[in-house]
């Protein structure tokens, strides 16, 4: 019976026998050694009408030789049990040979990614094939609800990815969690900052929370009786994600540099620390707390109102008195060009600066409350000229600033 069952299935692949008619390439007919065969999937008609079989695919199913069960069990899928067109047909192979190659298990494809030409030997030949575009047109169908059942089970098999974009979501999530963790529980990386894998978590993150203030300000407008649409927000469910990682990830009002020199304090406090008043007393993750609380102090009156109140309520910080020396030291000097610089930063977003550029800031009450002029281009291009003699920390101080040494 087994021989029975073996010749019957080879007999498929042979159209003589199916058809009963006599082989259209004997006699150098249009079918024979010389003519076209298509994929292993693809039929093509003799001279008769007679629906022949492609040359690979007479190949696969002679049992006289080991067979691959799962190309072969892929193969009676497509074109006895659910018949589907070439070009579908082609794109599953194209998609099973990416994830063997690759060892991947799920579809991950660049949308420019076209099949390497075939090796030699290879059955059902799908090199040069548009796998990247394929996908991306199986995802707009499934989207549209076009996509049959069958072709979403079939994909799914396979491991296919939906929604690329919830797919990059979902990755920048992962690394987000693992840089708050390594960070105290605190995901404030600045623009800089590159995660896991090399993945950019700092351009991430700014993308994030531009896209969560632009939600909330669409909602206030909303609540204004305007019509805003939803282009660029940030859906709820993803808001709800990031704050479960660190409900002060985006700081409203102020820039991130602030609100992670603030949250880094304010756990230094909490371990029992005593919140540094001096430039260079306490560094942690590159931020200089010291230099931070004298800046915070010399800039009381530019904070705003929640930051002072923040300030006040959590550190115990308020506005500088009589206790902040009248002759400021090399360390009071740095703090006032760093505070000059942050201030230019906060504004332009970079620190490239023209070398005669003057910064302004503003002195609280205890200077007088004058403003005081700081020679900010000076000052950056100094620190360039002398960044072989400046210490770890300021270097940091200007890195986190996007200093361009």
């Amino acid at each position: 019976m087994h021989a029975h069952d073996s010749d019957t299935i080879e007999a498929l692949a042979d159209p003589r026998l199916r058809s009963g008619r006599p082989d259209p390439g004997e006699e150098g007919g249009p079918g024979g050694a010389d003519g076209e065969y298509g994929e292993y999937g693809d039929r093509e008609r003799g001279a008769h009408g007679a629906e022949a079989v492609s040359r690979p695919a007479a190949g696969l199913l002679r049992f006289s030789a080991d067979r691959d069960p799962a190309v072969l069990a892929r193969f009676v899928r497509l074109r006895v049990i659910d018949p589907e067109n070439a070009y579908w047909r082609r794109g599953l192979e194209a998609a099973t040979r990416w994830l063997r190659e690759t060892g991947s298990g799920e579809l991950r494809v660049p949308f420019t990614y076209v099949v390497p030409a075939d090796r030699p030997g290879g059955v059902g030949g799908v090199g040069g094939y548009p796998l990247g575009v394929w996908l991306a047109d199986q995802r707009r169908h499934y989207n549209a609800g076009t996509l049959g059942a069958d072709r979403v089970k079939e994909l799914d098999a396979l491991g296919m990815v939906w929604s690329a974009h919830d797919n990059a979501f979902e990755e920048g999530l992962a690394v987000a969690r693992a840089w708050a963790a390594s960070h105290g529980g605190m995901f404030l990386p600045p623009a800089t900052a590159v995660g896991e894998g090399g993945f950019p978590v700092g351009v991430w993150a700014k993308n994030q929370r531009a896209a969560a203030r632009r939600t909330l300000q669409n909602a206030e407008r909303r609540a204004a009786g305007e019509s805003v649409p939803s282009t660029g927000e940030l859906p709820e469910s993803r808001m709800e994600a990031l704050e479960a990682i660190d409900p002060g990830w985006c700081p409203l009002g102020w820039d991130v540099a602030w609100q992670r020199a603030f949250r880094l304090a304010l756990a230094h406090v909490r371990a029992g620390g005593t919140l540094p008043t001096d430039a260079g007393e306490h560094v942690v993750q590159g931020e200089d707390l010291g230099a931070w609380t004298t800046a915070q102090r010399l800039n009381w009156d530019n904070l705003l109102p929640a930051q002072q109140w923040l300030l006040e309520s959590a550190l115990r910080l308020g506005p500088g008195g009589a206790e902040r020396p009248v002759r400021r030291t090399q360390d009071g000097k740095w703090a006032l060009n760093l505070l000059a610089a942050r201030q230019f930063h906060s504004r332009e977003g970079h620190l490239t600066v023209p070398r005669k550029h003057v910064e302004t800031i503003t002195l609280d009450a205890g200077d007088g409350g004058e403003e005081m002029s700081v020679k900010l281009g000076s000052f950056v291009d100094n620190a360039r000229r002398r960044a072989a003699r400046l210490n770890a920390r300021r270097r940091a101080d200007l890195d986190s600033l996007g200093m361009r040494w």
